[in-house]
């Protein structure tokens, strides 16, 4: 690949921050392709950047490292500027590792995000020289497979997707890639469509669209998603990593040259949430809850420390600060790194009794803001959406962190959900006021509050995947509306995009027909949908229309309880059943309690993968 390594070095002089595409870094890894037996590109279809800050890929790319006979390889999507130019120069996309074109690969992996980055996906393939449409690829491409959250709600790239890792990937990868080398040792010019059906009786959790039929009714919905071969199961069931302490963590990832969105060691305390926020589709299929020992948390950051010298560690979950004994966790984490001066930091919290702990044990180490997500400021929406907080707790965490040194807290509010009120509304700018001013009580002058307000998007597998989106009306009038209430400088107020939410939404629970739009939006210009300079709602419109597809169809329409889902067939094994009871139970202001701490709710999950 030399040749090709000195046509990128021609073009780096000339583009933003070139040190992103030349791969070489600490930690990274580099094979003799010739001497393995498969090789694997891990692509993340954003920038180098915030596709380095993601710790799923440093999973992967460390387990399949770990094998002699695999090479694992990094790819993320280049910025315009250096796409502009691989192009005029007639360079394929390539992998950091080696600067092997992505296409000479055996098996290309995406990782599925957000919604937004469907039409990278197409981009960073057509870059490669790798045909678009599965249907039109043939035994010199590589396989085109892809996982992360989106993998379960996969329809609307279905026709770009050879096969779909669902669930948990360290659970699956190895087995994939086995499978993989078995069968083309056994048969080297095995058919492409007779070894991706192989490979989907070999490994459990892999879905393949082509597989699978899907009819529709006249007025558009889904009759039925069926095999259409002897052999493919007629449910698909996402991979669970059963035992999150004996599960493999890298602590050698590689380290970027260039500052990231999250420049620091991503330590996994916990996997899963059983708190059950109606909205929250990763509490749903992340279930069951599995938490890593105080001593394997301690040995991994050490570990990691050794081998980056990153100056903070955070402790990474759904809600860190329900992990079983968090105290003790933070004080150990904090005598093993504190004299290193080494930040030990928690995401976003849950308002319960345990929050107002936290101020005091991070006292030792750099004041970030405190982040709380109490996701609605009064109790009545929050029994609909299952947040079972206490302002009280809110405010005596907030208090306590004052009296700390923070100055900062940081706040996280959802407008548009279920049976939301103008009322409902107001309180948000109100908690945000109460809590700003609860630092005159420590005798300082009002506290900063940053407020971010995303929009409600119902998501498959949860509660509230039959519900409505908030028309761009209402999210707008609602936007506008806290606009006029902020008066001071001190509180701030960030919105997700209105326009950006509603697509969201409806690739969210959107079929396999969404492909052929995703494809129209990209050949009008869109990728990098997810950045503000790049995204062009518009061309998303009149993709749809040239499609004859109404969006509207797909977001803002209620479903009844009898309809088929577009993802009916994939299970991440929390029941249909429990989210219709859950969703009435919503409706009524009902809560659900934590089965952690209370009996079982009956979700399924624990049944489909007992722990």
């Amino acid at each position: 690949m030399t040749d090709l390594r000195s046509k990128v070095r021609a073009i780096l002089p000339f583009v933003q921050e070139p040190i992103q595409y030349v791969g070489g870094e600490w930690n990274s890894i580099v094979k003799d392709h010739s001497a393995v037996d498969v090789t694997v590109a891990l692509a993340f279809p954003d920038t180098y950047a915030i596709g380095m800050s993601h710790l799923g890929l440093q999973i992967l790319y460390s387990i399949l490292n770990a094998r002699p006979d695999v090479a694992a390889e990094r790819v993320y999507a280049p910025w315009t500027d250096m796409e502009a130019r691989m192009r005029k120069a007639g360079i394929p996309l390539y992998a950091l590792e080696s600067f092997t074109p992505v296409r000479d690969f055996d098996i290309l992996g995406f990782s599925l995000q957000h919604e937004m980055c469907y039409t990278n996906v197409l981009n960073m393939l057509d870059l490669a020289g790798i045909p678009l449409r599965s249907a039109e690829r043939s035994e010199e491409h590589p396989l085109v497979i892809a996982g992360g959250p989106c993998a379960i709600t996969p329809e609307p790239v279905a026709d770009f997707i050879d096969l779909f890792l669902l669930g948990d990937g360290e659970e699956r990868i190895v087995d994939l890639v086995a499978a993989y080398k078995r069968l083309k040792q056994a048969d080297p010019q095995m058919p492409r469509k007779m070894l991706i059906a192989e490979l989907t009786k070999s490994v459990p959790s892999l879905y393949v669209p082509e597989l699978y039929n899907v009819e529709h009714n006249p007025d558009g919905t889904v009759r039925s998603i069926r095999p259409s071969a002897p052999g493919i199961p007629d449910t698909v069931r996402a991979a669970v990593v059963k035992d999150l302490d004996a599960a493999p963590y890298p602590t050698a990832p590689v380290v970027p040259f260039l500052e990231t969105v999250h420049d620091r060691i991503s330590l996994e305390i916990m996997r899963g949430c059983t708190h059950g926020c109606r909205f929250c589709q990763a509490g749903m299929m992340k279930r069951p809850s599995r938490a890593r020992t105080i001593p394997t948390l301690l040995k991994l950051g050490e570990e990691t420390y050794r081998h980056t010298g990153h100056s903070e560690i955070s402790l990474a979950s759904l809600s860190s600060s329900d992990y079983p004994d968090i105290q003790k966790l933070m004080r150990e984490m904090h005598t093993a790194f504190e004299s290193r001066y080494v930040n030990v930091s928690l995401p976003s919290m849950r308002a319960n009794d345990q929050l107002a702990l936290i101020p005091a044990l991070l006292k030792t180490v750099r004041k970030s803001g405190l982040t709380i997500a109490p996701e609605a400021a009064r109790q009545e929406l929050r029994r609909v959406i299952n947040k079972n907080i206490d302002n009280a707790y809110l405010y005596k965490a907030v208090e306590e962190a004052y009296r700390q040194g923070w100055n900062l807290v940081k706040l996280y509010f959802m407008i548009g959900l279920p049976t939301e009120t103008d009322e409902d509304v107001d309180a948000i700018a109100d908690m945000a006021y109460q809590v700003s001013n609860l630092r005159r009580q420590t005798g300082g002058s009002p506290g900063r509050v940053n407020a971010t307000i995303a929009t409600f998007v119902p998501k498959p597998h949860t509660p509230f995947q039959w519900e409505p989106m908030p028309s761009l009306e209402r999210v707008q009038e609602v936007q506008s509306r806290l606009r006029g209430k902020v008066k001071r400088r001190d509180i701030w107020f960030k919105f997700h995009r209105a326009d950006r939410s509603f697509l969201e939404g409806v690739f969210a629970r959107g079929d396999r027909r969404l492909s052929e739009v995703v494809l129209a939006a990209w050949k009008s210009g869109c990728k990098f949908d997810s950045w503000d300079e790049h995204f062009s709602f518009q061309k998303w419109m009149d993709a749809f229309k040239s499609v004859g597809l109404d969006p509207a169809f797909y977001a803002l329409r209620p479903r009844p309880d009898s309809e088929v889902f577009p993802w009916e067939h994939l299970s991440c094994g929390v029941s249909k059943d429990f989210l219709l009871r859950d969703r009435l139970r919503a409706l009524k202001g009902e809560t659900t309690a934590d089965c952690r701490v209370d009996k079982c709710c009956e979700c399924g999950a624990c049944v489909a993968s007992p722990s």
